[in-house]
């Protein structure tokens, strides 16, 4: 069979390259396309997989433009259609989630939300979104792929326009699936408006959260397990103790301590500030064994730079830590990763999918729930699985001081919360021993075995609703008109930024006029020494002189 497997950008692959090199493996054939680029080492990882099956992968990019016709509209809709949706009473203690919409989410939709009934204004945004044209090229290039199923991930971003690809194989036949890239994605991104043939999740909580937040019924969810961290399972470390230590630069006679960070929310306290209170009492601590372990901190890739010199010059100064680690997109840094977790006394972090490969590696894994932290932890909803599926893997404190004595007690041998029965129900649904990679090429080759589907033809709204589309798009051209798309929040600060650059250029402008200026008084008295000195060479070879 063939599959057309498209990605926001090519790093979205990493979580399904297992299920790429085994539907390859099984003789199907494979196109990776992306809609842009990116520098988290995705493309590599992808041209891996191309060289590795050179007659059954290939790779590429979408016809997704940055700006078209009609994105500027449908993007618009999109996110005002999320929005509205965590207007829903469910997201009140989920303050940030609703906020991140709200930032983006264009003037006329919020003036249109202040309306009394919002299931009215959804339904009319509903029908204009779908009556949007899709991106010129999309349908061209969805059927010239010839493909037997069509793959989407992540699909909910915040005003996606993938959702023209799902529309474009629905028109042309073509069955398709959301693979769900991760734990959190179906509880906080954006709503699943079109719904694809199947949907491909790790778990029952995910299935349960597909029906809860997108009311997707149960036949359709296909659960398979977590394949991206099938790769964590009987692995083996690459390296001894005291060659990982050798290797990152801490001693090996000593507990190892390993900090994982976080992708936390804009605008949320830095976290490398918190690493260094946190060492602080680490080395404050009453039991020796833990004030003089080995610290290893691995960074988040998306966040490297809130580690600045002064703080790293700051973690130097702590005992022995080290500030190390990198993407692990290809297997050298996979094997440090793991090497790490492997030789750890305890893994610490915030919320991170880092704790659940920990879990997975059977550490020891904390947390410390903190005010400043809420909307990172409790402030969102696939936080409370690590507490809960399970009973719950994580070790929790509410305060640095409690989180210190439970780890001296941890480096102690007292016991922790087992990391087994999480591990199965949220992990492994299918068993411990049966790998998620399989089942999910098993699933894939399911949909594409579906009984053929017939081309559906646009509905009648969709041409009747085109005036209002057409001016829609005629005020994103008018000047000031235009400003119906812009959000108050982004105004502002694009108006911020603007006087900010407007400023400094200004402070330029004045330091070279200053400059110009001075050159200028210089050059009279430049121009009189210069008369000078040629006069006094000139009589100096006629001859003449003073004395």
């Amino acid at each position: 069979m063939k599959v057309l497997f498209i990605a926001r950008h090519f790093t979205y692959f990493r979580n399904f390259e297992s299920v790429i090199a085994a539907l390859a493996e099984r003789g199907h054939d494979l196109h990776l396309a992306a809609d842009r680029e990116e520098a988290f080492g995705g493309r590599e990882l992808v041209d891996r997989l191309a060289a590795r099956f050179p007659s059954r992968v290939t790779v590429g990019f979408t016809p997704i433009l940055q700006w078209g016709r009609y994105r500027r509209v449908a993007s618009a809709l999109r996110i005002g259609l999320d929005y509205l949706r965590y207007s829903d009473p469910r997201y009140e203690a989920t303050p940030k989630i609703r906020d991140r919409a709200y930032e983006r989410t264009p003037f006329f939709v919020l003036v249109l939300a202040r309306l009394p009934s919002r299931r009215a204004l959804t339904w009319m945004l509903e029908r204009l979104e779908a009556a949007v044209p899709r991106q010129m090229g999309i349908d061209d290039f969805v059927r010239s792929q010839r493909a037997d199923a069509l793959l989407i991930t992540p699909l909910i971003e915040l005003g996606s326009p993938q959702l023209d690809f799902l529309r474009a194989a629905r028109a042309l036949g073509i069955h398709t699936a959301l693979c769900v890239w991760s734990w959190d994605h179906l509880s906080s991104k954006a709503l699943i408006r079109l719904v694809p043939d199947r949907v491909i999740v790790w778990n029952e909580v995910q299935r349960d959260e597909a029906a809860r937040f997108h009311g997707i019924g149960p036949e359709r969810v296909i659960v398979t397990g977590a394949q991206c961290f099938d790769q964590w399972f009987n692995r083996a470390p690459l390296r001894d103790r005291d060659d990982f230590c050798r290797r990152v630069g801490v001693p090996s006679d000593r507990p190892l301590v390993l900090y994982v960070c976080s992708a936390l929310f804009k605008h949320s306290p830095s976290e490398a500030a918190f690493v260094l209170q946190w060492l602080e009492s680490i080395r404050r601590s009453h039991d020796a064994r833990l004030r003089g372990a080995s610290i290893v901190v691995r960074p988040h890739p998306q966040r490297l730079e809130e580690w600045s010199p002064e703080i790293r010059a700051a973690l130097g100064k702590l005992g022995p830590v080290s500030l190390w680690g990198a993407n692990p997109v290809e297997e050298e840094s996979r094997a440090d990763y793991f090497d790490s977790m492997f030789h750890a006394s305890a893994v610490v972090g915030l919320n991170t999918s880092a704790l659940v490969e920990a879990a997975i590696v059977d550490r020891p894994v904390f947390t410390l729930i903190l005010p400043e932290f809420r909307d990172n932890q409790e402030g969102t909803f696939h936080f409370a699985h690590l507490l809960s599926v399970g009973g719950g893997f994580l070790n929790v404190t509410r305060s640095v001081e409690e989180h210190v004595a439970q780890l001296d007690d941890a480096l102690g041998g007292a016991a922790m919360r087992p990391n087994g029965p999480f591990v199965e129900r949220f992990i492994r649904p299918h068993g411990l021993g049966t790998p998620a990679t399989p089942v999910f090429a098993d699933a894939v080759e399911s949909i594409a075995a579906l009984p053929a589907m017939r081309p559906q033809p646009a509905s009648v709204s969709y041409f009747a609703l085109r005036p209002v589309i057409w001016t829609l798009v005629l005020a994103a051209r008018i000047p000031y008109l235009e400003r119906i798309y812009w959000n108050p929040i982004k105004r502002a600060e694009w108006a911020h930024n603007v006087r900010a650059i407007w400023h400094k250029e200004t402070q330029r402008r004045t330091k070279r006029r200053d400059k110009a200026a001075r050159v200028a008084r210089k050059v009279p008295q430049r121009a009189v020494v210069a008369l000078k000195t040629a006069a006094k060479q000139a009589l100096g070879v006629v001859g003449w002189s003073r004395h």
